[in-house]
């Protein structure tokens, strides 16, 4: 039997030129930092560019102050990179907290492959139950409403965090969550040369993350088909009923995960949760929204999902 034809290879993303040299440079430093034996240089990450943190806030003695929602995010980086203080995501947590009328609380989880599956969802989890309880008195107020949100591998574990308290978190924003399994998608055949989507940086990603001899099938990467198998669809128990909380997925067209990000939102409400959201950015590359001088970046919080 003949071989199938090849998927059809795309052309290239609309981004600005100075967009596309930074995605050429990180695209670089991150491969040049992972190593075959498995480990990181952690020496090239002194190019990425730390921010000071954040003061907290005075309280002006106003015991009628204002309760704000606070917004619990988790970075981006494929579990292995980046930092609560990594420069963009303390220009995209502030651009947030300028945008909409919350408090963000940018978290600052242990990486791979130092720390492996579960640590950063532990730590998701220790950083949601700190600010339920008062965040130690570093929020100006006691919570309104608590939301986890993040991208990439962020929003892989903002899932995890959401389902482990789903009846704690009002709603959960996953941008470009990044999930994996072991049989390729045809997002994942179609974009094998799309910003960040190599396969052979994704399969070492997931190595790096998951428990020794663990597949992409692990229920930490093939999160859609873990849903499943937990009670969502076939006539089965569902799942969350009505706990699980509001939901909204972010998808950008150039993102190799695309398709699994879809199969979440699928997986979700075939578990019971009703409110899940898809918001769609046909020309976003994965991590759009921390390239500012893309049109689509400067207007990544969606507007319009697609129910």
């Amino acid at each position: 039997m003949a071989a199938p034809d090849p998927p059809p290879r795309p052309g290239k993303p609309p981004l600005p030129w100075r967009a596309r040299l930074l995605v050429g440079a990180a695209s670089a430093l991150h491969a040049a930092s992972l190593r075959a034996d498995g480990t990181v240089n952690r020496f090239l990450s002194i190019f990425d560019r730390h921010a000071p943190p954040t003061r907290p806030p005075r309280g002006d003695g106003d015991s009628k102050q204002q309760q704000l929602p606070v917004v619990v995010y988790f970075h981006g980086g494929g579990f292995v990179f980046h930092s609560a203080a990594t420069a963009q995501y303390d220009e995209l947590c502030r651009r947030l907290a300028t945008a909409i009328p919350a408090a963000i609380a940018s978290v600052d989880y242990r990486l791979a492959p130092e720390h492996r599956f579960p640590a950063p969802y532990d730590d998701g989890e220790a950083a949601l139950r700190w600010v339920l309880a008062g965040a130690g008195g570093a929020l100006p107020s006691p919570p309104a409403a608590v939301f986890v949100a993040g991208d990439s591998a962020g929003g892989n574990i903002a899932h995890q965090v959401a389902a482990r308290h789903p009846t704690d978190v009002a709603g959960l924003v996953a941008v470009q969550p990044f999930f994996g399994g072991e049989a390729p998608t045809a997002s994942e055949l179609r974009l094998l040369d799309a910003p960040f989507g190599g396969p052979e940086r994704l399969a070492w990603l997931w190595r790096a993350f998951l428990p020794p001899g663990a597949t992409r099938d692990h229920e930490a990467a093939n999160v859609p088909d873990a849903i499943r198998r937990a009670g969502g669809g076939g006539g089965g128990e569902r799942r969350w009923r009505h706990a699980f909380p509001l939901a909204l997925v972010c998808v950008g067209g150039w993102d190799v995960h695309q398709d699994r990000q879809r199969a979440y939102a699928g997986a979700l409400r075939d578990a019971g949760a009703e409110d899940v959201a898809v918001a769609e950015y046909p020309n976003a590359i994965h991590a759009f929204y921390l390239f500012g001088s893309s049109r689509t970046a400067r207007s990544w919080w969606p507007t319009s999902p697609s129910s």
